[in-house]
């Protein structure tokens, strides 16, 4: 790349993060009565924003009105820009695309929630770190199953996925990462603690605020152990201590040697920036931060009772067991029979 080219790109990279640190830096937002800025509320992070950046983008962090014109309805038709579904079954096949939640914007729209490295993709991984997403469609695999949705086969619960056992949301995090649906927080604050409740799994998140002693290194948790602070108007979370029987992010590695820092600051009445960072020695060579916006919503997080009479869990090793007991086809024969 010739070099005015590149130092360009870096200009307008820093321009663009000075105007948004400038823009938090201009709004004054609400203060608790302990002085602190209040981030108290209910908060959805939808995103129709890809995590990583397409290739083609290069080092471009937001888009065009033009692309997100097209981009837009790409989502609506759930196919190209200019392909309409043929028949009924077409138009049928697309019917999920109403009850996802992926819509949340706050004004510019990025190519990417990645935002380091600077061309929007995943770091490099260590040597011998796959990744290993999971899936509806069983894979091969060992005990613990550490991804969240799928699973390694039905001879037990201990088989299945982290959110089929109702142990961690597939968007619980931390770090929170949209999905197709309850994308809310909901954030509760004292002098000396920060609540960081989820809307999947419905998990509460306990960040110390007045205390700098970390657990010992010997006790894991499933959330990993939070300490916070405030820098100026920013509520930045440090959290470590995970009990390595997540992956560490996006499919890779586990969770163990992670370090997570999240820095939560209200930049308007209605908009949060959420931006974390990701350091893993075992799992990534060099850090990840990604940015996504959340609007405040005037609503209430409900429970979400995961599988609170679902049966669908014994259903599915029921059906295993039926299986195991008889041969595939007499199995199936037996259904249509019924």
């Amino acid at each position: 790349m010739d070099k005015s080219i590149f130092l360009k790109i870096i200009g307008f990279f820093l321009l663009g993060w000075s105007l948004l640190l400038h823009s938090a830096e201009r709004y004054a937002g609400p203060m608790t009565e302990w002085g602190h800025p209040d981030l108290q509320g209910v908060w959805n992070f939808s995103s129709s924003v890809p995590m990583q950046r397409p290739p083609e983008l290069g080092r471009r962090q937001f888009l065009t009105e033009e692309e997100v014109s097209k981009g837009l309805r790409h989502f609506e038709l759930g196919a190209g820009a200019d392909v309409v579904p043929p028949n009924r079954f077409g138009i049928e096949s697309y019917y999920n695309d109403i009850r996802v939640d992926n819509s949340g914007r706050d004004g510019r729209v990025r190519t990417s929630h990645i935002i380091y490295p600077l061309n929007g993709q995943m770091p490099p991984r260590v040597d011998g770190v796959n990744r290993i997403p999971g899936g509806v469609i069983p894979i091969v695999g060992d005990r613990p199953v550490r991804f969240v949705v799928g699973g390694i086969g039905r001879n037990g619960p201990e088989d299945r996925g982290l959110s089929e056992r109702c142990i961690v949301g597939f968007n619980q995090g931390p770090p929170f990462t949209p999905s197709l649906y309850n994308n809310h927080i909901q954030i509760i604050q004292n002098r000396d603690h920060v609540v960081i409740m989820t809307e999947m799994i419905h998990d509460a998140r306990m960040v110390k605020l007045r205390s700098l002693e970390s657990l010992s290194d010997s006790i894991g948790l499933w959330s990993g152990d939070s300490i916070g602070r405030w820098e100026g108007n920013t509520l930045v979370v440090e959290t470590k201590n995970f009990n390595g029987r997540t992956q560490s992010f996006d499919g890779f590695g586990t969770s163990k040697d992670k370090l997570l820092i999240e820095r939560f600051t209200r930049i308007a009445p209605q908009v949060m920036s959420y931006e974390f960072t990701i350091k893993d020695p075992s799992t990534f060579v060099g850090k990840l931060t990604a940015i996504i916006p959340m609007s405040k919503v005037s609503a209430q997080l409900y429970e979400y009772a995961c599988h609170e009479g679902n049966y669908g869990m014994a259903n599915m090793l029921r059906a295993a067991r039926r299986r195991d007991s008889k041969s595939y086809s007499d199995t199936v024969a037996e259904i249509f029979r019924q």
